[in-house]
């Protein structure tokens, strides 16, 4: 996907310092005192837009919530739909890269790992960049409390069933397993703008959610 240059959003970040943390300035935050409390810490790893996690952030109150993007020009959108929804104060916006986790996040300091829609890297000599691949599911399990969880959204099947396979090599327990999340929709289920595109063209979401076990 091609990115729209938008020459303004750095300085625009800059000056929103309290909700968009940037990675090279403040590596390692406290995130508790980040926070102010010590509520469970829920990431969302490639967090595009923003919709999935701004959604999720205004229903759970009780739960910190952090969304990880690489890209400036993606994650000022984010910050602007943020800013709009008046800077829920369990909410920050991280721009960093979702490969550097140990270098972000202390060992255990998260509870949740969200990965939704992520790039598929259908070539086989790219299945290292994949966000399910073994790498990085080692690097979750470092951040993740005991039993940590990864929730994982995706309307590539190639994907998914690698991802499965990837998850279960890994020792993980899949608790939950979707071949199309939408035909019976879950009240609790927060689309991201992906989610919404490929529903409404009635393409089928697959979903699951894995934790790590002893």
């Amino acid at each position: 996907m091609r990115l729209r240059n938008k020459p303004w959003a750095k300085d625009f970040m800059a000056q929103h310092p309290d909700v968009l943390i940037l990675d090279e300035e403040r590596p390692k935050v406290d995130w508790q005192q980040e926070f102010g409390n010590e509520h469970p810490i829920h990431i969302e790893v490639g967090t595009g837009k923003g919709q999935f996690i701004i959604g999720m952030a205004l229903a759970n109150p009780e739960i910190n919530y952090i969304g990880i993007e690489l890209f400036d020009n993606v994650i000022v959108s984010a910050l602007e739909k943020v800013i709009e929804m008046d800077k829920p104060k369990n909410l920050r916006l991280l721009r960093a890269n979702g490969a550097n986790l140990t270098e972000l996040f202390q060992e255990g300091q998260v509870d949740r790992v969200y990965l939704n829609f992520s790039d598929p890297w259908p070539k086989t000599r790219h299945a290292k960049r994949r966000l399910t691949h073994e790498s990085f599911l080692q690097r979750y399990e470092t951040v993740l409390r005991k039993n940590g969880e990864i929730h994982f959204k995706t309307d590539n099947r190639k994907l998914f069933e690698y991802s499965l396979t990837s998850m279960s090599a890994y020792k993980m327990k899949l608790q939950f397993v979707s071949l199309d999340l939408h035909a019976d929709m879950p009240e609790d289920n927060i689309m991201t703008e992906y989610e919404e595109k490929f529903s409404a063209k009635g393409m089928p979401i697959y979903r699951l959610e894995a934790q790590f076990c002893e």
